[in-house]
């Protein structure tokens, strides 16, 4: 490896946000491997910049996004937030991701009181291998997979094999990570959250093509909503549980589901991608040449 080749992205800097103005961040420049930013740190950064304009007696407790445009990674990122609402009970926010005068990124984030209460219900986590047990085998790997494990080696993912969990024969195509932060994180509920944003668009795209493993596509996140449930520690063993319902058209829906080890269900992630077909002489380019 060069000694100029950038060192992998840390969490604490990624969400770790200029202040410019009211309302007003900037994130800084993250260095990367990938030719366009990592949707997962611009929903991340954006999420940030909306808890800085919110009462701390209200926590995030879902997010709405669309991906406008594909960012640079070689460029900060400007985010604008707008106060749509504050209530007693809910907080509004609106947030716009820029570069270079240009949109590439939107969220609609609410927030609610953290004490509230009322009927509780969870759906379980299904049985499977223990993440300690998975042995992570490179040469297993595609070299795509291979260079994005790379990229984000300061995160501990762990694929569960196809055959040690039980498959849902409704389910056009599942697939089961374990991941973590490898790093201790902050003793800091919304850093976590703001950290699980970042996460949850690692693997779930790929979860479309569980049955397509040989076909060439282009891919890319088009839009991303998550549900916060409980509370969690994302430098904590979590279970990404991923199926994808629907693949047409050159797009497919994905949807995951996060456990925490205990069997909790603490989050809830879905996300439309692009899977373009790449026609002949036509390359995909995730990564910087």
């Amino acid at each position: 490896m060069s000694d100029h080749a950038p060192q992998p992205p840390r969490i604490i800097d990624v969400l770790d946000l200029e202040r410019v103005d009211r309302d007003i961040y900037r994130g800084q420049v993250i260095p990367s491997k990938l030719a366009r930013t990592f949707g997962g740190q611009v929903a991340a950064q954006a999420l940030v910049a909306a808890t800085n304009t919110v009462d701390e007696t209200k926590g995030v407790h879902s997010l709405h996004a669309y991906f406008l445009a594909p960012g640079n990674p070689d460029i900060p990122t400007t985010y604008l937030v707008d106060r749509v609402r504050d209530g007693r009970s809910f907080a509004s926010r609106s947030v716009k991701a820029v570069q270079d005068g240009r949109a590439i990124f939107i969220m609609q984030a609410s927030f609610h009181v953290r004490d509230d209460e009322g009927p509780e219900h969870s759906d379980v986590m299904r049985a499977v291998p223990d993440p300690d047990s998975i042995v992570v085998d490179p040469e297993r790997m595609t070299d795509t997979r291979r260079k994005l494990m790379e990229e984000w080696s300061d995160w501990d993912i762990r694929y569960v094999d196809p055959d040690q969990f039980e498959h849902n024969k409704y389910t056009a195509s599942q697939q089961v990570v374990w991941f973590r932060s490898k790093q201790t994180l902050p003793d800091d509920e919304t850093f976590h959250i703001c950290t699980l944003a970042y996460m949850s668009d690692m693997t779930l795209l790929s979860s479309a093509l569980v049955p397509h493993q040989s076909e060439e596509v282009q891919e890319a996140s088009l839009d991303h909503a998550m549900w916060f449930l409980r509370p969690f520690r994302a430098d904590e063993w979590l279970l990404y549980d991923q199926i994808s319902p629907s693949a047409h058209a050159g797009r497919a829906l994905t949807h995951g589901r996060l456990f925490n080890q205990q069997g909790d269900l603490v989050a809830v992630v879905t996300q439309e991608g692009l899977t373009r077909t790449l026609r002949e002489g036509k390359n995909a380019v995730p990564f910087k040449k």
